[in-house]
């Protein structure tokens, strides 16, 4: 049985600078696993982006699309979704804007269009651009919005209350029902297993890890994280690109 539950954000927290996991984190969470700590990534990004993260992680459970999506060892054991009606109304409203649209689902990944900031967004993030499919909403779920866009984000909040936004990069937002974030994964996963009582740690750096770390017992902000994360913190680590993570585990003697 678990004594201990992890979860980890991914870009700027467990991930270095080319958004891998390095060999010296892959070993650390074997150790973490042998020590009966569970560890969970939550992330803004689907399934489909992360299958190398978690073959090289040794990560299988997840919270993914900003806590929309909950796996446990493989395990759906929660799924949000937006309805094709918001999807089209938001789309038309981007589309007015000049802005593109990237549509998530569990494995599915299509974007509206490309322009400017569709092709910077992925190159931050060293993603393949996604198929073009400006109504893949009518024939997937959709689990998850980005805005692919530099600005606008007041419009968009003050447009759409229904939604939570989160600007999660220099080109794009994610966009998610309202109500749901990482931290609501946090007790699902809690709920899942059956452990109320069960200490959690909370890693991350950025806007959408402030839920996160609000709902873990031990909240972790990396050296790099925006200062909304760090004041939530109980303890700062170094950079995700100066051992960070591994420091922070050896602090709390995880690992």
């Amino acid at each position: 049985m678990y004594e201990a539950i992890a979860f980890f954000d991914l870009d700027g927290t467990l991930l270095n600078e080319k958004s891998q996991v390095s060999s010296e984190v892959g070993e650390a969470i074997g150790q973490l696993k042998k020590n009966k700590v569970l560890p969970i990534i939550a992330t803004g990004r689907n399934e489909r982006e992360i299958q190398q993260i978690k073959q090289d992680s040794h990560i299988a459970s997840t919270v993914t699309m900003n806590g929309m999506m909950v796996k446990v060892d493989g395990t759906i054991v929660e799924a949000n979704e937006i309805e094709p009606e918001r999807c089209e109304t938001m789309l038309h409203f981007a589309r007015d804007l000049q802005d593109e649209l990237a549509f998530h689902s569990t494995e599915q990944l299509f974007i509206s269009g490309v322009n400017e900031f569709v092709q910077k967004s992925y190159d931050y993030f060293h993603l393949e651009l996604p198929p073009i499919h400006p109504e893949a909403y009518r024939e997937f779920t959709t689990n998850m919005i980005l805005v692919l866009s530099e600005g606008n984000d007041s419009i968009y909040k003050e447009a759409f209350p229904e939604f939570t936004f989160y600007r999660n990069g220099p080109f794009c937002i994610d966009v998610v029902n309202r109500g749901i974030n990482k931290g609501t994964g946090v007790q699902t996963v809690k709920d899942y297993l059956k452990l109320p009582d069960i200490p959690t740690f909370g890693f991350g750096d950025g806007i959408n890890d402030v839920a996160l770390l609000t709902a873990c017992d031990h909240k972790i902000a990396m050296g790099n994280a925006l200062t909304e994360v760090k004041e939530q913190a109980d303890f700062i680590t170094d950079k995700n690109t100066n051992g960070g993570i591994i420091k922070a585990l050896k602090h709390y003697d995880l690992i």
